[in-house]
């Protein structure tokens, strides 16, 4: 199990998100998910670019990424709120 932007994800899920990002053509983000599955890491940081690559592959997500969309929609919330302050 990784922790991908606060959200634990099984490796079905984060497999289901890989081939989602590579049938969208954003190799270079399934790349970093897959490279963490495979040096068995445990929580893989979330970049500003990563986090809107994501959503746009979880338009419609599956039950075991609904999670981690959320959490996205959630901290760009968040960001947006801090930058009008």
């Amino acid at each position: 199990m990784i922790r991908l932007a606060g959200t634990d994800l099984t490796e079905d899920a984060l497999l289901e998100l890989v081939v989602r990002l590579r049938r969208a053509g954003l190799d270079e983000h399934a790349d970093r998910i897959v490279g963490a599955l495979m040096s068995m890491q445990t929580e893989v940081m979330v970049t500003e670019p990563d986090r809107v690559t994501i959503l746009m592959v979880l338009e419609n997500p599956p039950a075991g990424l609904a999670e981690l969309r959320d959490a996205l929609l959630q901290e760009a919330g968040s960001r947006e709120g801090s930058r009008l302050t």
